[in-house]
């Protein structure tokens, strides 16, 4: 296992290392990753431990793992205290650890996600539908009649931040202005995406005084949107305090829209790789909805998330102590041969699929897994309905992390059907 560096964001950025995941499921499905000091860190790779030990939130907790949507390295963990503490001390609070559903436990997460989840009902989503089928018809006709694109930022970019920004009642003259401040939020290690701290300063200032004057503005002429049902929502006669709703909207703008960004591409360049699959989609309609859940399997945009623990238990031999971390790899659980029939083979009529995609379960299941799934049944729907080949005019270029499995940048030439 020497050779076995989770940390190593260029071995990431050449491709995920199924190889290593398949050896740590084989052989040390609790393994101690070597690192250079602090709190020791365990990886967890196969489906059924990490479906258990995420839903073990008394001994694996959110709260108290302030690197768990980190890095694995403890230098990136520190710099990640100290930006908080920063923040925290601006006029504006914006300390992201407070009021963020991914870093809480049962009970105050459980009744943040019962408040928020009034804004995630099936009736929410569907009027969404016809303006994101709308959206999505125009960007992949302007590819389409561009003749060649980039497929990232053409199509797979503004989809996902326009769904969330018509979700939340934001108006269309102001879009442009939040993607714009939710890239800068979003951040990487990726050269690239790399973003001076003052101008991520800036975007968090701003987020936050834009979403108050929304949330101000619905109170006082509430609408048929996200914002005002999160603002009305109640749970045990407590209401969102406009500042818990400012550090939502930061969240579900930046991050929600990222994950399902890479998802997309990721999908695009498995067909393109698999031709026979794409000409089944063409041919069948039918198929999409299965072909989403192989999509979400096979990218697995959130690598992995990362847990402290709370007390002490053994795991196939191990002994984790409290104080220790547990890295648990969804990417890994959703290759592993024990659950899937050939793994590594990309199968859009795959059944069953019980993939780990949007987690593993427990109280940190995803809430905007129903608008994933609705942005991308409507991006390959309409792909398979409007073009005849995807064609690949350049190399996929991947995104340097070990956290977010992503293209950022995937040339293609979009045939008319």
């Amino acid at each position: 296992m020497s050779d076995i560096d989770l940390r190593d964001l260029d071995t990431f950025q050449r491709g995920v290392p199924h190889e290593w995941f398949a050896r740590l499921r084989r052989d040390a499905p609790a393994f101690e990753h070597p690192i250079a000091s602090g709190p020791r860190i365990w990886v967890l790779s196969r489906y059924e431990d990490i479906a258990a030990v995420s839903s073990d939130w008394e001994r694996n907790s959110s709260s108290e793992a302030l690197g768990s949507i980190r890095g694995m390295d403890e230098v990136d963990e520190e710099r990640w205290q100290a930006e908080v503490a920063a923040r925290a001390a601006t006029s504006v609070n914006t300390d992201v650890t407070a009021g963020v559903m991914i870093m809480m436990d049962p009970p105050a997460h459980t009744k943040y996600r019962r408040l928020v989840s009034k804004a995630f009902t099936p009736r929410m989503i569907s009027l969404l539908e016809p303006g994101i089928r709308v959206a999505t018809v125009r960007l992949i006709d302007a590819a389409i009649a561009k003749g060649e694109a980039d497929f990232v930022p053409a199509i797979a970019e503004p989809i996902p931040l326009m769904a969330i920004a018509e979700m939340l009642g934001a108006p269309a003259e102001d879009r442009a202005q939040l993607f714009e401040w939710a890239n800068s939020l979003i951040g990487s290690e990726d050269p690239e995406f790399a973003v001076d701290p003052k101008a991520h300063e800036n975007a968090v200032r701003n987020f936050h005084q834009y979403a108050a004057n929304l949330a101000e503005a619905r109170r006082a002429e509430p609408r048929d949107d996200m914002t005002t049902a999160l603002l009305e929502a109640e749970i045990d006669g407590e209401r969102m305090s406009t500042d818990a709703f400012c550090r939502f909207f930061r969240l579900l703008t930046s991050a929600g829209a990222e994950s399902t960004r890479y998802t997309t591409a990721s999908g695009v360049q498995a067909l393109i790789e698999n031709p026979d699959q794409w000409e089944a989609l063409r041919e069948n309609p039918d198929l999409t909805g299965g072909a989403v859940e192989e999509i979400l399997r096979w990218a697995t945009p959130v690598m992995y998330f990362r847990r402290a623990v709370t007390e002490d238990y053994e795991l196939h031999g191990q002994q984790i102590r409290k104080g220790d971390k547990v890295s648990f790899w969804f990417i890994s659980a959703n290759r592993d041969e024990a659950v899937f029939k050939d793994p590594y083979t990309f199968d859009i009529r795959r059944t069953p699929n019980k993939h780990l995609a949007f987690g593993g379960g427990g109280p940190h299941f995803c809430l905007g897994s129903g608008l994933a799934r609705l942005q991308l049944n409507i991006m390959f729907e309409e792909l398979a309905r409007r073009v005849s080949r995807i064609e690949p005019v350049g190399e996929p270029v991947r995104l340097r992390s070990n956290f977010m499995n992503g293209i950022k940048h995937l040339p293609v030439r979009l045939h008319p059907a």
